[in-house]
């Protein structure tokens, strides 16, 4: 009988993508452990906080070993989608969490220790986004490499527009009064439901299974998502703010704040999905021989 013997892979803690993850988990972890030392989290957006930073520590480490025992060749799935998508989603839900975090929880004049602790903890969550965006930038595919979907601008943008519709379902409120605003609902619903398949099925190499032209297909979701997105930008401020206007005071909480924020996400994604077309009908029509 012969035993198994585990390969340690040293590159993947020594190339610039393993060391750029180092860091993110370092920084993760020093951003959680501050903001746990000082008790004051609590509350959806503390919580969303703590959850992120907590998350994107386990999943990096989980990454880093499995490459360095060199046991992800086990896994079914395509790796190099997976972590390419990871990366994204992680420098997306560290860069909101630093936006936030300093926003709700930090109060101005800071001089106390734990004020003190909380902006470090900022920085460090800021530190980390930085990471997470180097890490796409080095997994990021070549011009005319398509061999990890995930990795291409149109992969990465799939992961951006997903993200920003759960952004906009956490900010969605009233909307049932007007069949206009529950119209920009279903939009949302719908053009996310389909990406997140998109990402799920590539990772989970079932792409392969779709029985029509896949690069085309995703060209055509593309164009309506667009054009889908376009009628939400333009239906989603005009039912929300006509004849409205914003209340005095207007709180955290507060519906006004809430769709205006739907507002400009939706200005985000319209323009994600207008880029993605463009990109994707390039690598698709206007291939290099």
């Amino acid at each position: 009988r012969t035993m198994a013997v585990a390969t340690v892979n040293l590159r993947a803690l020594t190339s610039w993508v393993g060391i750029a993850r180092l860091f993110a988990v370092v920084l993760s972890c020093l951003t959680f452990s501050l903001v746990a030392s000082t008790g004051h989290f609590g509350g959806p957006y503390g919580t969303w906080c703590m959850f992120t930073w907590c998350f994107c520590f386990t999943v990096t480490l989980l990454v880093l070993l499995l490459e360095l025992l060199e046991l992800y060749p086990l896994l079914p799935l395509s790796w190099d989608d997976f972590t390419s998508a990871f990366s994204m989603l992680a420098a997306l839900m560290v860069f909101t969490s630093s936006v936030v975090f300093p926003a709700t929880f930090i109060s101005s004049p800071c001089s106390s220790s734990q004020c003190a602790r909380q902006a470090v903890a900022t920085t460090a969550s800021c530190l980390c986004f930085l990471t997470y965006a180097v890490e796409v930038s080095l997994t990021r595919a070549k011009p005319g490499d398509i061999s990890s979907f995930l990795s291409t601008v149109p992969g990465l943008l799939k992961v951006f527009e997903a993200y920003v519709a759960c952004l906009i379902f956490s900010l969605l409120d009233e909307y049932n009064r007007e069949s206009g605003l529950m119209w920009c609902v279903a939009v949302y619903s719908i053009c996310f439901i389909f990406t997140l398949l998109i990402i799920v099925f590539t990772i989970g190499r079932c792409l392969t299974y779709v029985p029509c032209p896949l690069e085309k297909m995703l060209v055509g979701y593309n164009f309506l998502a667009m054009l889908m997105y376009l009628t939400a930008t333009v239906l989603w401020p005009l039912y929300s703010f006509q004849g409205r206007s914003r209340p005095d005071p207007c709180g955290t909480n507060c519906w006004w704040n809430k769709h205006l924020g739907v507002t400009f996400l939706t200005i985000f994604n319209l323009i994600a999905y207008l880029v993605d077309l463009v990109y994707s009908t390039r690598m698709v029509f206007f291939r290099a021989p």
